[in-house]
């Protein structure tokens, strides 16, 4: 099973031909896939233009009443991917926002690494479309905020919003670290999930994937120089909760009676 997370704040515009471009994708591509779209405390018509799609698509909506942020959002669409799978070590699940940023036609690419071994691939996104020269400098300077914090071999877009990550991954991960999982947020929190991913992910890749600024209808939300101390502050707050040691792989009930099912090519 794949799990589509898409964190959702204002996306009425988007989200919903969103969700049917990779519904399309699918199509073409066939392997289960779940959709997770969490509305963040939205204030335009999101949550009523997700609805009717639960009724056509293998859709579950979360919400939150107040908005809570990007990680919070992430967390908790990733936290239900876990709770639902009954196959960690096959099962993964996919990071991409809601906003036409991330094509839907990288998945497949995405899950094929996967299904060849890779625990965790990392989109790295080639910016195209109308970005801001500030935007342009902060994201390639952004691996420099976490120089000698955070160091994951083989990937070079440390804040990109769009991934792969095997389940058994992100359950470690989840074990191992009490109370939340991630505590930075907006940009940070990406690299600080699969620094904390990376830690049970034997296979890591990155791959290069198109960034679509042009095709976004809402205006930007960054806003460079307050995400940039944004980032700079996140390496005090990764420093004072490093990566736990690695917790015991106690496999479900569930996964115990399906060991002897064959997984599918």
């Amino acid at each position: 099973m794949i799990y589509v997370c898409i964190p959702s704040y204002n996306e009425a515009s988007t989200v919903g031909l969103l969700l049917w471009k990779i519904r399309a994708v699918f199509a073409g591509f066939p392997r289960e896939y779940q959709l997770l779209v969490l509305d963040d405390g939205s204030t335009d018509a999101t949550g009523e233009v997700m609805e009717p799609y639960t009724r056509v698509l293998p859709l579950t909506l979360l919400r939150h009443t107040q908005r809570q942020g990007y990680a919070a959002s992430v967390e908790a669409l990733l936290r239900k991917a876990v709770e639902l799978t009954d196959r960690p070590k096959r099962d993964a699940a996919i990071l991409m926002h809601a906003d036409f940023t991330h094509s839907p036609q990288a998945i497949p690419d995405l899950v094929r690494r996967i299904e060849s071994g890779a625990d965790m691939v990392v989109a790295d996104g080639k910016l195209t479309g109308k970005v801001s020269p500030g935007h342009r400098l902060i994201r390639r300077a952004a691996p420099l905020f976490f120089r000698g914090v955070v160091s994951i071999p083989d990937v070079r877009d440390l804040v990109s919003g769009f991934a792969i990550i095997r389940l058994i991954a992100l359950r470690n991960a989840l074990r191992s670290q009490p109370g939340r999982l991630l505590v930075c947020d907006d940009w940070a929190a990406n690299a600080e999930l699969y620094w904390r991913a990376s830690r049970y992910s034997r296979q890591i890749q990155s791959v290069p994937a198109p960034e679509r600024h042009d095709l976004r209808t809402r205006s930007s939300r960054v806003r460079p120089w307050e995400l940039a101390r944004h980032l700079w502050a996140a390496r005090d707050k990764l420093r004072s909760t490093p990566i736990a040691p690695a917790a015991p792989d106690r496999p479900s009930s569930r996964e115990k009676e399906g060991r002897t099912e064959a997984v599918p090519s």
